[in-house]
């Protein structure tokens, strides 16, 4: 199952590992079971202090196997071969049952583990998720430290007739207690305040604690990572307030144009940004949603919406974009239930069925080549009289024997009743309504600028951006903004990182420039 490489490095982490660990597998006599047995067997190999057994007569999943402290009960359970994305979510679950100390702040740690009630969590996943192993080695290390706790991986391409019960269509989708608690990525913080119910208040006292800021970064994504840095090598007082660090490049896969990096994947360059910008005294305050920006004569006030404010000189707004929406009856209604915006994740949920891609761009089509893997017939709907993608890729799509492009097509409406059925469309040349019998529809339409909050506040353009000069300067003295939330041409990583930093550099000019004493 594992090759000689893959051998070598798991050995090596599972060094570290300080008390015996037991393995029990729930098998049957598929040929997953089997699969699963050999990962086992090449695991317990690893290390002395691992044990395997098997079951067969069980009530749990089959394949499924625990992973506890020998003799001790186990709480972490893996429905599925924990490979690809999910692989490494088997190591640290491994690693932590063993003794090894997790990385994580030691107030977090006491906060797990004073929950005092029982919570039982089922993440359903695919293996091509690459936001899923973040939820579940967040709930896995939850299950960890309370005994309260208990979490299981479940691989929904494995365990078909359990998503098609729950009739789930986007990954990860997270249970608890036998009820749905949430989809989509999910951080540590963010699973702690839904089962903390005290946790804002005390996230909102510590805000309202903090010192002004010289300089307040409102966005964690590469626009964001680079301004703090960039101000923070300045020697002056930093901070980052982050709905969700690291933004849309987190939902990113494949990065191929980041100039000196021919290949990394987005939660991997996320990663390195967290890491550098930690490097420097940045206040990193993440899972922080911005309410307001409201501009003072010598400080600046940003609103959260947990009710706390912060201070600061100089603010700069890296908030970047998000999805953009069709807009259409039905959309939201069936969105987890049908519709989805990530190919990559939920894609292996439609196999073997009919889905529809909205969109003619890059994005569009490299998913429909994707999707066209996996599903049973692809069909591709633009809005334009012609699509808008490389022509390497359309030339590559116009191959697949399993995909449709109609083009001109105005998509009306989603239909359906507990999930998505089809779509209607109207053809713009003739203005004939049509329809499409399918059971999932992805959304790649573009994406749109997160500036609600700056309403009021900062000139927008008709589109939503904020509107800055060659400096990054917005039409407020002191407020400044970067990356894929302004005006800016093309939203690309490296053009936003080049955009922090100099929105950064423009705001400690403006610091010192607004403290400089009169002639």
């Amino acid at each position: 199952m594992l090759d000689a490489n893959i051998k070598t490095q798991l050995k090596a982490y599972l060094e570290r590992v300080t008390q015996p660990i037991e393995i029990v597998a729930s098998l049957d006599d598929g040929p997953k079971s089997k699969e699963m047995l050999e990962l086992l067997h090449d695991v317990v190999e690893q290390s002395k202090l691992i044990t395997l057994i098997e079951r067969r007569d069980d009530d749990e999943r089959k394949p499924s196997f625990s992973v506890g402290p020998r003799g001790g009960e186990a709480r972490v359970r893996f429905a599925g071969l924990p490979m690809g994305h999910e692989f490494t979510s088997l190591i640290l679950a491994l690693l932590q049952a063993g003794g090894y100390p997790p990385k994580v702040e030691a107030e977090v740690i006491e906060q797990i583990r004073t929950l005092d009630v029982e919570l039982n969590f089922e993440t359903y996943i695919s293996l091509s998720c690459h936001n899923c192993p973040d939820v579940v080695q967040a709930l896995n290390l939850m299950a960890v430290l309370n005994p309260k706790i208990r979490h299981t991986m479940i691989d929904g391409a494995l365990f078909q007739k359990e998503v098609e019960e729950r009739q789930i269509m986007a990954v990860p989708t997270v249970y608890l207690n036998g009820e749905e608690f949430d989809q989509g990525r999910l951080e540590l913080g963010q699973i702690l305040a839904k089962v903390d119910t005290g946790a804002a208040a005390r996230d909102a006292r510590k805000l309202a604690e903090k010192a002004a800021f010289d300089v307040l970064v409102v966005g964690g994504g590469p626009a964001g990572a680079a301004a703090a840095i960039y101000a923070a090598r300045k020697g002056i007082r930093t901070g980052v307030v982050a709905e969700r660090f690291g933004g849309q490049v987190m939902d990113t896969m494949a990065i191929e144009n980041f100039i000196s990096v021919k290949y990394t994947e987005g939660p991997k360059l996320v990663a390195a940004l967290e890491e550098h910008v930690k490097e420097y005294e940045v206040d990193v305050m993440n899972l922080q949603r911005v309410a307001a920006v409201v501009p003072g004569e010598n400080l600046h006030e940003v609103k959260m919406e947990n009710g706390a404010s912060l201070r600061a000189k100089t603010v700069i707004v890296a908030t970047g974009a998000r999805w953009r929406e069709m807009n259409v009856p039905g959309e939201k209604a069936f969105r987890g239930k049908g519709v989805a915006y990530c190919p990559h994740c939920d894609g292996p949920l439609f196999k073997g069925k009919r889905v529809a891609v909205i969109g003619g761009g890059n994005s569009g089509v490299e998913a429909a080549i994707d999707l066209a893997g996996v599903v049973a017939h692809v069909t591709l709907l633009e809005f334009a009289d012609d699509l808008r993608a490389d022509a390497v890729l359309q030339k590559k799509l116009y191959s697949l024997p399993n995909v449709s492009v109609i083009k001109s097509a105005q998509t009306t409406e989603v239909t359906g009743t507990d999930k998505v059925n089809g779509l209607v469309y109207k053809d713009r040349n003739t203005e004939q309504v049509h329809r499409v019998e399918l059971e999932g529809i992805f959304v790649q339409i573009g994406l749109l600028p997160n500036t609600d909050f700056l309403k009021g506040t900062v000139e927008l353009s008709r589109f939503g951006e904020v509107i800055v000069d060659a400096k990054g300067q917005t039409s407020v003295p002191g407020i400044f903004a970067a990356g894929d939330c302004t005006t800016v041409p093309y939203k690309q990583i490296i053009i936003a990182m080049g955009e922090g930093s100099k929105a950064s550099l423009s705001a400690f000019d403006h610091l010192i420039r607004s403290s400089a004493p009169a002639m």
